[in-house]
């Protein structure tokens, strides 16, 4: 079934405000939020959904929020196999300042999970993987986001020996040591963003900190530069990389574009599509499309309109 199953292990409650203008210390009067369940691999999920790919999006649930992130989770449609743990689930806040065409974000830290909760959350991913409870055998893995506080070190290089063991590939969407980790373990596709890049690894140019992950280990390292597009290292040619972009850049809010980036490059590797130029030609223009919408978790329908106008080049490393 070619089916993409996605791991968020901090999910949030997402709640997007739409404001006509920001005044530092002010008081603003505003419509009511869009709310929905979030957590980058759940915005993963409502992605690939959206495009009409079969889905499983995995996550640990807790509290008063956790029962509002399910119920929201089964209204979209979204297949899901949630794991009851203790911690309440966090929420998140962006403000869009429609006036500015800015937008700011407000993420809580999370609340730490038992260590019973992690094993839980780790059997039901190999459930996941191996199709239990009819689901049908996934096509890809997909491990996104932050770690809530305590995490174990190894989660995401878990998630990329359950793939492997599985014989999928797997891509990992994450920041700091994690993304070292995974690269480390061997991840089939990362997904930073250049500033991600550079806090994860310590390089300053961004060609040099995106060959390190290669060299760390990972087969693909797809890097998002906001307007300036995407970039695509792959160890099969380490002599240089490809780039992505838009002839313009677009104006929206770019919350969850990343998202959706990784919704485009689960899609084409599980269609069977492995070559990097058309993974990066696919998550660019997704990206792009996510920009145009209201909050994260959803493209407009112009994402092929928009993948033929990319511009797309090949550059020699250094």
């Amino acid at each position: 079934m070619n089916r993409i199953v996605t791991v968020t292990p901090n999910p949030a409650i997402d709640v997007t405000y739409t404001v006509r203008g920001i005044t530092a210390g002010g008081s603003h009067r505003v419509p009511t939020p869009l709310i929905r369940s979030g957590g980058k691999g759940l915005n993963v999920a409502r992605v690939a959904h959206q495009t009409g790919h079969p889905v499983l999006a995995v996550s640990p649930t807790g509290g008063a929020a956790g029962q509002s992130l399910a119920a929201e989770l089964w209204t979209s449609g979204v297949p899901h196999l949630l794991v009851t743990v203790a911690a309440e689930t966090r929420r998140s806040i962006a403000l869009v300042d429609t006036v500015a065409g800015e937008t700011s974000i407000f993420n809580e830290e999370g609340q730490a999970l038992l260590p019973e909760d992690w094993c839980s959350l780790s059997a039901a991913v190999v459930n996941a993987v191996q199709g239990g409870g009819g689901q049908g055998t996934a096509a890809v893995l997909v491990g996104s986001g932050s770690l809530p506080p305590d995490a174990p070190s190894d989660f995401y290089p878990s998630l990329v020996r359950i793939a492997h063991d599985a014989g999928i590939p797997v891509i990992i969407d994450t920041s700091g040591p994690a993304i070292i980790a995974a690269a480390r373990a061997g991840a089939d596709v990362l997904k930073p963003n250049h500033h991600e890049l550079a806090e994860a690894t310590g390089e300053l140019g961004l060609e040099k900190a995106a060959l390190s992950l290669i060299a760390s280990g990972a087969r693909t390292v797809l890097v998002s530069t906001g307007a300036d597009g995407m970039l695509a290292f792959d160890h099969a040619a380490p002599g240089g990389y490809w780039r992505a972009r838009l002839p313009a850049p677009l104006s929206g809010n770019p919350t969850g574009a990343g998202d959706a980036a990784v919704a485009a490059a689960a899609a084409a590797l599980a269609e069977g599509v492995t070559e990097p130029r058309e993974i990066l030609r696919r998550a660019t223009a997704w990206s792009a499309a996510a920009v145009l919408m209201p909050a994260a978790g959803e493209i407009s329908p112009r994402y092929k309109e928009l993948e033929q106008q990319l511009i797309l080049t090949w550059k020699e490393t250094r």
